[in-house]
């Protein structure tokens, strides 16, 4: 492994701008940075929280593939450097403290801190096109493949295909290509796809609707405190009743904002953070937005732009409370 020191996080003046309300005169928020070395500066995708503080980065370092990093608080480690050029997608540290990395190329790779083991369709995975990986509460690792989930019991594969039709597109297919997976307090799982998003509880696939439309091509899921769904539909050239951001409470969705989100976190003083779309005329504007905790479940939440441009996608928050965010040049710290 190599170690990419770095003194600081990339410079930039961000201007903070209030959505849905009058716009107060707001001082510049400064992202230090200074860099010696390159660590991921091209399209970061997953942002993970590690053992012990650390934080894993998932995004290429040049256009074709991918790398991914560890920054301890000082500097970044390649983890996958030995492992040679592929399309890492996503990573987790699961809590045996084992790292597992997903490509879109090669399947998947899992490091023990000693080898690298490598799992592809030969093993059992359902297709070597994998964009998500989840550990539940039971240690079980699954994956997110172009051909279903995959569930891994640390000894074998077992696959499940949503059955259920596309209710939007006919390539049927689309149910099980799968963006992204959460597990909520009951133990189901919340799964994004490029067709419809879904509902397995372990024995029966729900394709989730509103008024009889899916939410289609979902990368957003998240389980805040109080036990609600965060989720967003697709916001782009289809102009749907499901895209933007959504809140369900168990029972009814409620549309909280036309923005849409590429990944969603809830911050330690009740926020909403999202990455992704902003303008749904034009998906290329996004942006890093804050939902005020006060105003959330008001008629019209206060949003604030904490920066925009082209591309937004990975989203943590760090443990000392920063919010770190990837986009089409690398990774951003940004400290409120």
């Amino acid at each position: 492994m190599r170690y990419i020191h770095v003194c600081a996080l990339f410079l930039m003046s961000v201007f903070l701008t209030s959505c849905g309300q009058n716009q107060p005169n707001v001082p510049k928020d400064n992202i230090r940075s200074e860099i010696k070395d390159i660590g991921p500066n091209i399209m970061v995708r997953n942002i993970k929280k590690g053992k012990n503080g650390t934080i894993l980065i998932a995004g290429p370092n040049n256009s074709s593939f991918g790398d991914v990093f560890r920054y301890d608080g000082k500097s970044f480690t390649n983890l996958t450097s030995k492992i040679g050029s592929h399309q890492f997608w996503d990573v987790l540290e699961d809590e045996r403290g084992n790292i597992w990395f997903t490509s879109t190329d090669s399947g998947v790779y899992y490091y023990n801190g000693k080898s690298i083991q490598h799992f592809t369709t030969t093993e059992g995975l359902a297709n070597n096109r994998v964009r998500s990986v989840y550990e539940d509460k039971a240690g079980i690792i699954w994956f997110g493949t172009g051909n279903g989930l995959s569930r891994y019991d640390g000894k074998s594969f077992r696959n499940f295909k949503n059955p259920n039709a596309s209710l939007f597109y006919k390539e049927g297919h689309l149910n099980n290509d799968i963006n992204t997976i959460i597990e909520d307090k009951s133990g189901k799982l919340w799964v994004g796809t490029q067709g419809d998003a879904f509902v397995y509880d372990g024995k029966k696939f729900t394709t989730l609707t509103h008024k009889g439309e899916p939410f289609l091509d979902v990368w957003g899921i998240m389980e805040d405190r109080k036990g609600n769904i965060w989720l967003s539909g697709f916001n782009g050239w289809k102009v749907s009743q499901t895209g933007g951001l959504w809140r369900y409470d168990g029972s009814n969705f409620t549309k909280v904002s036309q923005r849409g989100a590429y990944a969603i976190i809830e911050g330690k003083k009740g926020n909403i953070w999202t990455t992704g779309s902003v303008n749904p005329a034009n998906w290329a504007i996004q942006a890093l937005s804050r939902y005020d905790a006060k105003s959330l479940y008001s008629n019209k939440p206060a949003v604030t732009e904490i920066m925009s441009g082209s591309a937004f996608m990975g989203l943590l928050e760090a443990n000392d409370g920063s919010i770190w965010f990837g986009d089409a040049t690398g990774v951003y710290r940004y400290d409120g």
